[in-house]
């Protein structure tokens, strides 16, 4: 072979390989952190409850607030105007529940509303949702 050849071929290996680390390189390293919202912005794209009072299954009583978190303004005000929509899902989940249930599983009641809450916005999702008050009688 001639040394010209070879030459190219090496120089378009390296080349390829070069640009073959770059994108591999590009694609799997984070592009940026993701930022945690601060106390500030928490507060403002979020709405708090009014207290809600059920019965669970086996006929205790709970009295019950949440603090919703939304990714913005208009998931604010859409989860303001369906509070009607989270009083009747939070009804209708805590009567599936007794005592023991509640009292252990208050992660999971909140991770439900948030996922069924989820189903009916249409502006903005509901970040999280914290259990800000509750008494069980």
């Amino acid at each position: 072979m001639n040394a010209k050849v070879i030459i190219i071929i090496l120089s378009v290996v390296i080349i390829l390989g070069a640009g073959g680390f770059a994108a591999w390189n590009f694609f799997t390293s984070p592009t940026s952190e993701a930022k945690e919202p601060t106390a500030t912005e928490l507060a403002e794209n979020s709405v708090s409850t009014d207290e809600i009072t059920t019965d669970l299954e086996d006929g205790s009583i709970v009295r019950i607030q949440f603090q919703l978190i939304t990714d913005g303004e208009k998931a604010k005000e859409e989860v303001t105007a369906r509070q009607f929509q989270l009083k009747n899902i939070v009804i209708k989940e805590m009567t599936e529940m007794n005592k023991e249930d509640f009292q252990a599983g208050l992660a999971d009641l909140e991770e439900n509303l948030k996922n069924k809450l989820n189903e009916e916005m249409q502006e903005g999702k509901i970040e999280d949702v914290y259990t800000i008050s509750k008494v069980l009688q």
